[in-house]
């Protein structure tokens, strides 16, 4: 089993340690298994509950108004980017057709660079806010530090329900000398809402970062299909390692506070089994991209770009095309019509916890893990080989 212990900064007696990721580990199945219909999949992100731990990233491709009402109701949530297209133009939808039908993606990036140029207008943040409130679903937007205190106060007069601070790596005091330096303490005590804070993949930062008042702490810098931020600087750990410390970090937070302070495993998960990896890693909720971008009602028309593929000078996520094209509720609950896990996968979850004997998302975090890195190849010759 996987020791959280050993996996933490300041028990490794060198500088290099090993972190693992989700094709190298495997869930165990103990003593007890449950029925999958007794599987209580409700969590609680910032004041929201949700049905299912599942949230859609704040990327252009993913979530517009209309994509974050339909995960309402389907029982999660999608966070909509203040700083993307549906924030620049009353009408992004020739913007998205240039994107999406450019022959290659240099020309994609020239497109996108030039898209983004365009200023965020405030109008357009309190519309799409108060668009998503009057369908009676989950108001959920993000944003980066340097813009975060101007659209933290736009988006609490709309009446938002939850606010992401998001960057490829977050602190606990983002400093700048070109606009107001935010501290996550003054933002989160000033603002009547519940302030969500990502990415990391420290336990240290994670527990600064709680410290300071964060709702909830999104975990994973550059595992995401459309992100480059690996390649490009050179950073980030694997997910199941990220994991496991935010929330060794959050756990030990609980018990010195008495504040229990949710982890989101955000980007880097493609099939159930993923998932499952993910809540058992100690994650309260996964946050997706790619997976969702497959849908019908996504607006990305079957592609999807990474939230920092716009820079004009170091972009740091590309377009990628996602294929296959679904109703969100049958790639969220199936039936599935495939074999390789990226369908269903609120059910997946839900098997995989009842084949666990865990009944609650609070149980998986106490279901064992092993290292197998074989796990993805043992005794499937036939399958690598594409037999039937």
């Amino acid at each position: 089993m996987i020791d959280q212990r050993t996996l933490l900064p300041d028990q490794t007696a060198t500088r290099l340690r090993r972190a693992y990721g989700f094709d190298e580990v495997a869930l165990v199945p103990g003593v007890v298994t449950a029925d999958p219909a007794e599987v209580q999949l409700t969590t609680v992100i910032g004041e929201q509950r949700l049905e299912i731990p599942f949230l859609a990233a704040a990327m252009d491709a993913v979530a517009d108004a209309a994509m974050a009402v339909r995960m309402s109701r389907l029982g999660g949530a999608a966070f909509i980017n203040l700083e993307g297209l549906y924030t620049r133009y009353e009408d992004p939808a020739p913007v998205i057709d240039r994107v999406v039908g450019a022959e290659t993606a240099p020309e994609a990036a020239h497109l996108l660079a030039e898209a983004y140029a365009a200023p965020v207008r405030d109008e357009l943040i309190f519309a799409i806010i108060r668009r998503v409130k009057a369908e009676g679903a989950v108001a959920a937007v993000a944003t980066t530090p340097a813009a975060a205190w101007h659209h933290a106060e736009v988006a609490a007069e709309a009446g938002a329900d939850l606010f992401l601070v998001q960057s490829q790596v977050s602190s606990a005091r983002h400093i700048s000398t070109s606009g107001r330096s935010l501290s996550l303490a003054d933002l989160t005590g000033a603002l009547h809402l519940p302030v969500l804070v990502g990415n990391t993949v420290s336990g240290a930062a994670a527990e600064q970062l709680m410290a300071q008042g964060a709702a909830a702490i999104l975990v994973g810098v550059g595992p995401g299909a459309a992100c480059t931020t690996r390649e490009v600087l050179g950073i980030g750990v694997p997910q199941v390692t990220a994991t496991l410390e935010a929330a060794a970090a959050r756990d030990r937070f609980a018990e010195e506070t008495g504040r229990y302070i949710p982890v989101i495993t955000d980007g880097g998960m493609r099939t159930g089994g993923d998932i499952a990896k993910a809540i058992a890693s100690g994650a309260d909720a996964v946050m997706l991209g790619s997976p969702l971008a497959a849908a019908l009602e996504a607006p990305g028309r079957g592609y999807n770009w990474g939230m920092a593929a716009p820079s004009p000078t170091l972009p740091r996520g590309t377009r990628i095309r996602i294929g296959e094209r679904l109703p969100l509720e049958q790639i969220l609950f199936g039936p599935s019509t495939t074999t390789h896990g990226t369908q269903n996968l609120v059910g997946a979850l839900r098997q995989s916890m009842a084949a666990l004997g865990a009944r609650s998302i609070r149980e998986m975090h106490e279901v064992e893990i092993v290292i197998a890195p074989a796990i993805a190849s043992e005794g499937k010759s036939w399958q690598l080989a594409g037999g039937e």
